[in-house]
């Protein structure tokens, strides 16, 4: 009975990805073949070096309450990580674990927002950012890139989006659902507006950096002024495989890390003790231990790139890292196919899925109503497989 929830609940959408994903199983139990490429979850298994650490720290007995912001050691292997990757010095105090990256931005939410303030997010953007800022009282303001300017907000763009409340820029490179990477040249103008607004803090989302096909992640807290107003967030979700163990981090200034702390404290506490240790091991291993992985999705992309181009209608750019692949299909609005007219994304997608037995996830959730996100974290078969339903339920 909604009538009794809570405002916020009430207002508060459905993950679309989650929301897909369980339309697919809801399928599957009716005994159809779903090809499910809606999910941005690895289809690898964890690395075997990241699964004996688990197992030493269940016989080592981590088994009680971890510190609100993560063991100490794990914190130091994360500034390692930063200095190694990023070139980044964060020290301990200024990083904060939690139980997965989603809960580090709700946490920079929580702590950063008030009522009214303004969030410039670039669009595509990941599909929770506007909730989350919603949830904690702030205005999402979107701004609208396209598949030509390879869906990167410009620094003209942002300099038009900044009005007297706008409090902070959360963006993602790699991007997820577009794909796109910003280079240093480009987040160097980014940096270069931003400059003359000293009071807007910068959430850069990074979960995806090592899932970078053009080399060289760059990392815009390390541009010059940058550093003490960008909020650094990671986690081993996507490059490790490691969705469910639940672990993501921030590294951020001093202030901000100790007001994610409090948050969290009263929120969840610590993250998982035996994920946090497993943590360490991944994130001390050389980058090149998980580079099978990478170059894996850079053939899968390469293979879908060219499997959907073929597809009439397709309009594809080239992403540079993630595992996704975000084609525009507004060709097809106001036409009618097997009885069903196209008029929105969303229909696309329930349309692939009804006809082509295909799990895709519309780009209206993204702030993108032309485009479908579609995962490529499968098999080459079943990327085969479903190009090959979408091309003929489409002919």
């Amino acid at each position: 009975m909604n009538h009794h929830l809570s405002e916020r609940i009430n207002n508060m959408s459905t993950s679309a990805t989650l929301a897909m994903a369980a339309k697919a199983r809801e399928l599957r139990n009716q005994g159809k073949d779903i090809i499910g490429l809606s999910l941005g979850e690895p289809d690898f298994n964890i690395p075997d070096f990241i699964k004996e650490a688990a197992k030493r720290a269940i016989d080592e007995n981590y088994s009680s309450y971890s510190p609100v912001d993560g063991y100490a050691d794990l914190k130091q292997a994360i500034s390692n990580k930063f200095k190694r990757d990023n070139n980044l010095d964060y020290g301990l105090n200024q990083i904060v674990v939690s139980t997965g990256a989603k809960q580090s931005l709700a946490n920079i939410a929580m702590c950063m927002l008030n009522k009214g303030d303004e969030v410039i997010l670039p669009a595509p953007y990941w599909v929770s950012y506007s909730d989350i800022v919603q949830l904690a009282e702030g205005v999402p303001v979107e701004v609208p890139t396209s598949i030509d300017t390879d869906f990167k907000m410009t620094p003209s763009q942002l300099a038009a989006a900044i009005t007297p409340k706008t409090k902070m820029i959360w963006f993602s490179s790699p991007c997820n659902p577009s794909g796109s990477v910003y280079n240093e040249k480009e987040l160097q103008g980014l940096a270069n507006v931003l400059k003359k607004h000293p009071n807007i803090f910068v959430v850069s989302d990074e979960i995806y950096e090592h899932i970078n096909f053009r080399g060289g992640h760059v990392s815009i807290a390390g541009m010059e002024g940058m550093y003490e107003r960008t909020i650094t967030v990671n986690g081993v979700s996507k490059a490790f495989a490691m969705t469910g163990w639940r672990i993501g981090y921030i590294g951020a200034p001093e202030w901000i890390a100790k007001a994610c702390t409090k948050f969290q404290g009263q929120i969840t506490s610590g993250a998982n003790a035996i994920a946090q240790r497993a943590t360490i091991t991944a994130l001390e291993a050389p980058v090149s231990k998980i580079k099978y992985m990478i170059d894996e999705f850079h053939k899968r992309r390469d293979i879908l790139l060219e499997l959907l181009g073929s597809i009439e209608g397709f309009n594809l750019n080239v992403p540079e890292g993630a595992f996704y692949v975000f084609p525009d299909i507004s060709s097809f609005f106001g036409k009618t196919l097997r009885g069903t007219t196209l008029r929105t994304a969303s229909d696309f997608s329930l349309f692939l899925l009804e006809h082509a037995l295909v799990a895709t996830v519309s780009g209206e959730s993204f702030g993108n109503d032309n485009c479908i996100r579609i995962s490529y974290a499968a098999s080459e078969k079943e990327l085969r497989d479903a190009a090959a339903r979408i091309k003929e339920a489409l002919s």
